[in-house]
């Protein structure tokens, strides 16, 4: 994977509006891992690209109409077959981590990068995703120098009473060996 212009060729694009300047673009070095599935437990269709980019239609499925107001975005959301779909590009300050602290410092999006695997915090993982994140990881860690591999974290270290992803089934040692 390369990265031009704060954005991976190899990706599908899709603009979210749920984006912001970053206060300092040159303070990128965090990287945030999460899951999401929509509607929850559900793989595949366009459920969540349509959540992040405010077209979810609430009539598909009851738990939409929970979320339906959030306005949410990662940089990248990697489905289970290992497609990468990016939505803000990394420069920018997407709305992943919400009411989030690492090391201190609040409000992790103005100095993360948010990636999105397609699952839950019970099931596993799939081996594209693995091997598209550990590749992901590695052309973001060269783009933004800041970022270490003891900082990347998952959601629920920066926001621990409100968030537990991506869950207890995450190999965190696969995925940092591979770094």
């Amino acid at each position: 994977m390369k990265i031009e212009n704060h954005i991976f060729k190899e990706s599908q694009i899709y603009n979210s509006p749920n984006f912001n300047e970053r206060p300092d673009e040159s303070d990128i070095r965090l990287i945030i891992i999460h899951c999401i599935s929509l509607p929850p437990d559900h793989y595949g269709g366009d459920f969540v690209k349509d959540f992040f980019l405010n077209k979810l239609d609430k009539t598909k499925h009851e738990y939409f109409n929970k979320i339906k107001d959030l306005k949410v975005s990662p940089h990248i959301f990697i489905k289970r077959n290992g497609e990468v779909l990016q939505f803000v590009p990394f420069n920018k300050r997407a709305w992943h981590a919400g009411v989030s602290c690492y090391k201190g410092i609040e409000d992790c999006n103005d100095y993360s990068i948010g990636i999105e695997l397609e699952g839950n915090e019970k099931d596993q993982y799939t081996d594209n995703q693995y091997e598209v994140l550990i590749s992901a990881t590695n052309e973001i860690i060269k783009k933004y120098p800041k970022i270490k591999s003891k900082n990347i974290v998952g959601h629920s270290e920066i926001a621990p009473n409100r968030k537990t992803d991506p869950g207890a089934n995450f190999d965190w040692n696969r995925y940092l060996k591979g770094l």
